[in-house]
């Protein structure tokens, strides 16, 4: 009985020794495993991260199109009416500025009036004289208001200058200035010394 209940437990601590020496060679793999996977992954180079960029749109929107785009009514401030908003957009503009609320490059800023540059003036030249010669003489002072006529038969002239009366034949002076050269019983002809100007007197009435 006692030989039994000893091998027993001589089978009992066979046992055990049996799974003790299981247990202890696995913990050795596995922390001999561990260590050299850790290793294996410290000796690879990490691979280059290439990272790619999303393509950029090349197409650009005219302000034309953003000026027409619609806006949804769940992005609109609470604040503001879309029924002003839209009246507002149907309105035209019909005045002649600048339309300062059109996008650029519209028919709106293309049909504004330009301001027409101003023409440059000519400058003034100033008329150049023309010679017209000399200055007409001045008329005669002489007045011829009759004659009379002498024994041996010349006729002499009664001129009046200014209130002095001279009777004078052809050939006389008068007044230090005037020669008289022809006498008739209608005209006279003097001459003016000074400047040579001969002109005809008709009688004067009395």
């Amino acid at each position: 009985m006692s030989a039994l209940k000893a091998g027993t437990e001589d089978r009992k601590k066979l046992i055990a020794a049996g799974a003790f020496g299981v247990l202890a060679i696995g913990y050795v793999a596995y922390t001999f495993l561990g260590s050299s996977g850790s290793s294996n992954d410290a000796s690879v180079p990490a691979s280059p991260v290439v990272t790619t960029s999303a393509p950029v749109a090349t197409n650009t929107v005219s302000p034309a199109a953003v000026a027409t785009a619609r806006i949804t009514p769940s992005k609109l401030d609470p604040a503001l009416h879309p029924e002003g908003m839209l009246l507002s957009e149907s309105l035209v503009y019909a005045g002649r500025g600048r339309n300062i609320f059109a996008a650029p490059g519209t028919q709106a800023e293309a049909s504004a009036p330009k301001i027409p540059t101003p023409a440059a003036t000519a400058r003034y030249v100033a008329p150049v004289p023309v010679n017209t010669g000399p200055p007409p003489p001045p008329p005669i002072d002489l007045r011829f208001f009759g004659t009379a006529t002498r024994r041996d038969g010349m006729r002499q002239a009664f001129l009046l200058h200014g209130e002095d009366v001279f009777v004078a034949s052809p050939g006389d002076i008068v007044s230090r200035r005037y020669r008289i050269d022809e006498i008739t019983t209608n005209a006279t002809t003097v001459t003016d010394l000074t400047n040579n100007n001969q002109q005809r007197l008709p009688m004067s009435p009395q």
